[in-house]
């Protein structure tokens, strides 16, 4: 089939991509490589729209939240990933997290009932020299086609280290010792609507003495060891590996992925505090699946050796006997200096009949991936329409993403970024308490009006 545009990669953002362009009649062809041979190092299955690292898509409030009103926007825009992710909800209190095969399945069906796009397991070496191109090969673009990448932006792609969290299985968890709660029994009415009874986490109670012996022994295990050439490759902060957190200082981890506030531990109930105490440390973990057989252990993401993590994350109360469906991994992530190399369109400057989308261009995260994907199909059916291009406004989640990313970002300091109001044109004249729902209120509103005005 003849095709009027190419995506490579069938990740969240070339799959959001498809969809947009093939539901509005264009003929796509989707190039995936997962499925013809190759994988890359964090993927362990050939669906488009796997999920490597967390199964969370973060807060789903739409009113004082960032990307809890990108999905808002994403929603109104009839976004492929967030009807999956519905079809595929599981409860996490205030926040969206799905069972991942469950929702790559859903996103194959869907894109599998166009008939006007093609998917082709193949994969691609170089940058196509003609025809319309969405390139959302995310941030462990296979080795030639980012060699490619290279050589046609004149510039070096930056990089990040990612981690992935360990997953670990539901009736290998001493339930005589964790108890089950949501933290402050936040989201307990979202719970409660899919099905939840409110209590979505699993929580391992740490006594004082406990988690300094973890913290120790997190500090004095033995670690992945990077090569020469990946010695200087940074961090990012929003996937960062635990052990690391914590060698910035012995309660760091207490005020980062296990808090203990809001947590009461009804194993600890006395006639004085029936309800129980908290912790002095708790570790969480998430449901994964729509059985409820797999937890992820939260913010546990790790450069750990496996033996390693075996041997330490079963000194968690609650967890002595633990059985892992997947230890926790590291990657090494690419992204392009977009706000140098790419146009307000996500074109490559010096190739325009390409566009990059999703993490390959800096943004950070599920969501945001998805919605710069959504974004370059829009772009793109606009541009075989004939028809000019409006970008959403900066006022909304949409338009600050994408104005970050296409030239109003630092580009001497550009680095993976996940939405957040202070990419938001400020609101001077509001009170600081009221300011995360004005920037919502606004933002919908003018997504509204840009809707009706935009031809889409």
């Amino acid at each position: 089939m003849q095709y009027d545009v190419h995506i490579i990669g069938g990740g969240l953002a070339g799959s959001e991509a498809a969809w947009q362009l093939a539901r509005r009649g264009l003929k796509v062809r989707l190039s995936e490589m997962r499925g013809a041979g190759d994988r890359s190092p964090a993927h362990q299955t050939d669906q488009l729209a796997e999920l490597v690292c967390s199964n969370s898509f973060r807060s789903d409030d739409d009113t004082s939240n960032a990307v809890g009103l990108l999905h808002h926007e994403m929603r109104a825009l009839d976004s492929l990933v967030m009807a999956a992710a519905a079809k595929a909800r599981v409860p996490a209190g205030s926040a969206l997290a799905v069972d991942r095969d469950v929702f790559s399945a859903q996103v194959e069906a869907a894109l599998a009932g166009l008939p006007n796009l093609t998917v082709v397991r193949e994969r691609i070496d170089t940058l196509p020299a003609a025809g319309l191109t969405i390139v959302a090969t995310g941030p462990l673009t296979a080795e030639s086609l980012a060699g490619s990448i290279g050589r046609a932006t004149g510039a070096e792609s930056l990089a990040f280290f990612d981690a992935i969290a360990p997953i670990v299985y539901r009736d290998s968890i001493d339930m005589d010792v964790a108890w089950m709660a949501s933290r402050w029994d936040k989201g307990a009415e979202a719970s409660f609507e899919m099905g939840g009874d409110g209590r979505d986490y699993i929580n391992c109670p740490m006594t004082r003495e406990q988690y300094a012996e973890f913290h120790a022994g997190l500090m004095a295990g033995e670690k992945t060891e990077f090569k020469e050439w990946e010695a200087n490759t940074p961090y990012f902060d929003g996937c960062m590996p635990i052990e690391v957190m914590a060698s910035r200082g012995v309660e760091t981890l207490r005020f980062g992925p296990m808090k203990p506030v809001g947590l009461d531990n009804p194993h600890w109930a006395t006639e004085e505090h029936p309800n129980g105490r908290w912790p002095y440390a708790v570790v969480q973990l998430r449901q994964d699946n729509k059985l409820g057989t797999l937890w992820n252990m939260v913010g546990f993401q790790t450069k750990l050796k496996h033996a390693e993590q075996v041997r330490l994350f079963r000194t968690i109360p609650g967890l002595e006997n633990a059985e892992f469906a997947r230890l926790g991994g590291l990657h090494r992530n690419t992204f392009l200096n977009s706000p140098t190399l790419l146009d307000r369109q996500l074109r490559l400057k010096s190739a325009p009949h390409i566009r990059f989308a999703g993490q390959i261009t800096g943004c950070e995260g599920y969501v945001e991936s998805s919605a710069v994907g959504l974004i370059a199909g829009l772009m793109t059916a606009c541009e075989l329409a004939g028809t000019d291009w409006q970008a959403p406004p900066a006022t909304t989640a949409l338009g600050a993403l994408l104005s970050h990313i296409t030239g109003d970002a630092e580009a001497d300091s550009y680095q993976p970024m996940n939405v957040n109001f202070g990419l938001f044109p400020p609101l001077h004249d509001v009170k600081k308490k009221a300011r995360k729902a004005a920037y919502t209120d606004r933002a919908k509103a003018d997504l509204s009006d840009w809707k009706q005005a935009a031809t889409l």
